[in-house]
């Protein structure tokens, strides 16, 4: 678990807030750059990640009371985070859904409403890999870009809200005391609030797309049945295997070290047809667990500088955080965009009940219950801003990418990074998440 102590004599500067800051900045427009500069950083942002991590603990070391105690705690929440998603992206990959048929705009909305529930059992990333290619194949005929959009708005982000499996955001909050069922417990109403305002959004845009094919082509949609075939079935059970692990207790790692068997399993046990498939390799996993060494390490500072300096953000209402947290995970990574914002609100609501706090000072799990008890819809806004805003850009959250790229190979037409934001984003998913957070926060 995360510690969470403000450094003792020494303030944390705002100078070491800058590789922080760099490397976001970084994360955020090299995938956009111009191909010889892009080469150059998909050939070494290994070692500006690392780099730049190792910077900053060499600081927290030398110059930081207890620096080498959060170092630590820090690295052992890494590698919970990326064995959960490292073994949720290969247990995904051992499973291959073939359809045949053409879906009608009815039935595309079941399939996406599945998709979000799906998205919190095997998360964003394993309901994105493991649906998207059935969902290009369900509608060939007439796929588009809004296929594309609609499905990262849905699967890819917001549906994955209600769990810690569901987005990696919400299992960062689980390590730092969140319980599991928390979220669905309080933002469910909300939740099918958002959804099923996407997904009527979604069936207009589809609705308009069936009329204007060939009346021939529309009754052969209407009338052929779709047929299903599922690959990989071991699979689904190293997923539940995956999700209980979820809930083993911290000690001797058992929680890692039966993640990583499920991945180790299926990669064995899974036929070498469904990877070629799936097209399945480690590239896309391999890239996160680097990115997110340098995320984890640079952030310690950010989050420090918070609790020592939260209050002067003037954040005190839950939309302030829901916006907030949403504005920075449009853009940036969502994953460190929550903790920063989770840190923010427990300093506020410190300054206004310190009482309630002073007996779990030094406490993580015990600062984090008293804050769920004082300030909820402060964790609330906190959580829905990072996972649904992850949707309003290609770079909001991890599978947007993969799942526009694999679209693409697929001969799939994709907006242009602009072009996604303001026709879709900005015109659709923002008023639909504006009228969210007004209504329930």
């Amino acid at each position: 678990m995360f510690l969470l102590t403000i450094p003792g004599p020494a303030d944390i500067s705002p100078a070491l807030l800058i590789p922080f800051a760099l490397l976001l900045l970084l994360i955020a427009i090299m995938p956009l750059s111009p191909p010889g500069v892009k080469h150059l950083w998909d050939r070494f942002y290994p070692h500006v990640s690392v780099g730049l991590a190792l910077l900053v603990a060499a600081y927290y070391l030398a110059r930081i009371p207890g620096g080498g105690i959060e170092l630590a705690h820090t690295l052992g929440d890494y590698v919970s985070f990326i064995c959960l998603v490292g073994s949720l992206f290969v247990v995904a990959g051992g499973i291959h859904l073939k359809v045949k048929g053409e879906a009608t705009p009815m039935a595309n909305v079941v399939f996406l409403a599945i998709g979000a529930v799906m998205a919190n059992v095997i998360g964003t990333t394993g309901a994105s890999m493991v649906l998207i290619r059935p969902w290009i194949r369900m509608n060939k005929i007439r796929s588009g870009a809004y296929h594309v959009v609609f499905f990262i708005f849905i699967v890819s982000n917001v549906g994955g809200a209600l769990t810690p499996v569901g987005d990696p955001p919400l299992f960062l909050g689980y390590l730092r005391g969140v319980p599991f069922f928390w979220l669905a417990q309080h933002v469910m109403v909300q939740w099918l609030f958002t959804v099923g305002a996407i997904l009527a959004a979604f069936y207009v845009f589809d609705l308009r797309s069936f009329r204007r094919m060939p009346r021939n082509l529309q009754s052969d949609v209407t009338t052929q049945h779709e047929t299903w075939r599922f690959d990989g079935a071991v699979n689904v059970l190293l997923l539940l295997a995956i999700i209980g692990a979820v809930f083993l207790p911290d000690k001797y790692r058992l929680r890692e070290v039966m993640m990583l068997g499920a991945a180790v399993a299926s990669w064995f046990l899974t036929p070498k047809e469904v990877h070629a498939e799936n097209h399945f390799s480690f590239g896309p996993i391999k890239e996160v667990a680097l990115l997110f060494v340098g995320i984890f390490g640079t952030m310690l500072p950010a989050l420090d500088y918070l609790a020592r300096h939260g209050q002067e953000f003037g954040f005190v209402r839950p939309l302030h955080y829901y916006f907030a947290s949403g504005a920075l995970s449009s853009v940036l990574d969502n994953a460190p965009t929550y903790v920063n914002f989770l840190q923010l609100a427990q300093t506020t609501a410190l300054a206004q009940a310190p009482a309630a706090f002073a007996a779990a000072a030094g406490d993580p799990v015990a600062t984090t219950g008293v804050l769920l008890a004082v300030q909820p819809l402060f964790v609330i806004g906190v959580s829905l801003g990072a996972v649904f805003f992850g949707a309003m850009t290609y770079i909001g959250n991890g599978p947007n990418f993969m799942v526009k790229s694999i679209a693409h190979d697929a001969g799939v037409h994709c907006p242009t990074f602009f072009g996604y934001i303001f026709k879709y984003s900005l015109p659709i998913l923002l008023p639909i998440l504006a009228l969210s957070g007004w209504l329930f926060l």
